[in-house]
């Protein structure tokens, strides 16, 4: 697992933190790339965004990004939201 440079996770909370290891996992398994975790709570964000909550991290986009975003879902379970953007995955916890 990399971390973008500016990037803290210490702050992330358990269910987020738990994730980190399976989310590598995936990525490794799908597509052979290492996580590299690009945001947390610093940067951009909407004003109701999980990042802030420590609830959320983005990963950098790997290849064959809807393979991904599919085994993510399946491996994270449905208490967390995957959501695909044009440059990166947003991945969040957020149980119903």
């Amino acid at each position: 697992m990399l971390i973008k440079a500016g990037v803290d996770i210490s702050k992330l909370k358990r269910p987020m933190r738990r994730a980190l290891n399976k989310i590598a996992r995936t990525l490794a398994a799908v597509v052979n790339e290492e996580l590299i975790i690009t945001s947390t709570y610093e940067g951009n964000h909407s004003e109701s965004s999980l990042h802030y909550c420590d609830e959320a991290i983005d990963i950098r986009q790997p290849a064959k990004p809807d393979l991904v975003v599919q085994e993510l879902k399946r491996t994270l379970g449905r208490d967390f939201d995957i959501v695909p953007e044009r440059d990166h995955i947003h991945i969040e916890y957020d149980p119903d």
